[in-house]
């Protein structure tokens, strides 16, 4: 099987790209223009390509060259704030630059897309906790906006074409080798903060929840995704777990034995105040369960950037 993974040089790119290839899943072609992803992160056993899915011309020649029968698509410009101070950058990258990408593929024997969607930027505020794949959308950002349109775009495509897909609705994701600096999770912002010795700050109170998945637990649904037999919808990939910013800093900072509080500044205007996602339709679809605690991946989480502090 031909499999092509965008975003691969990623935080959950690299580590789905290496989960199959130690299933020897297939071929397995990265493609990844390195603006946060990290060269040294691709598995050595994968072809890679640096290209930005906006160059049609080049995405185009790789996919006929590689003719994937399976893409991964993890690409994406994924800094909300971002979104919405440039509504036009955000929808170029993670609409038009995934219609490069299908366009081209649909062309050469492509038959699944497994995407990583949202669960907390598509759902907005939530009427239900947790919300289930049933809740209505209610994208309250560009970023969300481009990740329920392309979850759009891949029904017209089944439609149209019969390219198979599932869209992978995901909750908070945290663990190695996510990026501490610029638009990261809180965990690997604390982690950071925390192992050079500064205060962390929460914006806010800090009892805004969130649903903590650990990315190995990710990795898990996206390898379970690419033979399932469900096809055509979507399907959170969460705890089910809300857990509040103050609780993760706590346990954190426990783990670090590190003793300074942490500070708290203005609230960020527009922030969701609860999010959780429940995984029941993973269960069914997928035969999957989260495995791994909250202490347990903060643990394991906090020892990667320790042991790979600069």
């Amino acid at each position: 099987m031909r499999i092509l993974v965008t975003g691969g040089a990623g935080f959950i790119g690299s580590h789905t790209v290496d989960a199959l290839v130690s299933a020897g899943a297939g071929e397995v072609v990265v493609v990844d223009n390195l603006s946060a992803g990290k060269r040294r992160q691709v598995n050595p056993k994968a072809r890679f390509y640096q290209i930005d899915l906006r160059d049609a011309a080049a995405l185009s020649e790789m996919v006929a060259s590689e003719r994937p029968e399976v893409i991964y698509h993890f690409a994406a410009q994924m800094d909300v704030r971002r979104s919405v101070a440039d509504p036009a950058y955000d929808a170029q990258v993670n609409v038009v630059g995934f219609l490069n990408l299908i366009e081209a593929a649909r062309q050469h024997g492509l038959k699944r897309v497994v995407f990583s969607s949202t669960g907390g930027a598509i759902y907005g505020e939530q009427d239900a906790f947790p919300a289930s794949e049933e809740h209505p959308c209610r994208p309250v950002s560009p970023y969300g906006i481009a990740k329920l349109t392309t979850e759009n775009y891949l029904f017209f495509y089944r439609a149209q074409y019969g390219i198979d897909y599932l869209a992978l609705r995901y909750a908070n994701v945290y663990g190695p080798r996510q990026d501490p600096y610029g638009e990261a999770g809180v965990v690997a912002i604390f982690c950071g903060r925390i192992l050079e010795n500064q205060p962390c700050t929460i914006y806010g109170d800090g009892d805004q929840t969130r649903d903590y998945v650990f990315v190995g637990d990710v990795v898990r649904a996206n390898v379970a995704a690419l033979s399932a037999k469900a096809s055509g919808i979507a399907i959170n990939v969460g705890t089910g777990v809300e857990t509040d910013v103050n609780a993760v800093y706590s346990t954190l900072a426990a783990i670090a034995d590190f003793p300074t509080a942490a500070e708290h500044g203005a609230p960020r205007p527009g922030e969701q105040r609860r999010s959780v996602i429940s995984p029941a339709l993973a269960a069914r679809e997928l035969s999957w369960r989260p495995e791994k605690t909250l202490a347990q991946g903060l643990a394991e989480t906090f020892q990667y950037f320790k042991s790979h502090r600069k």
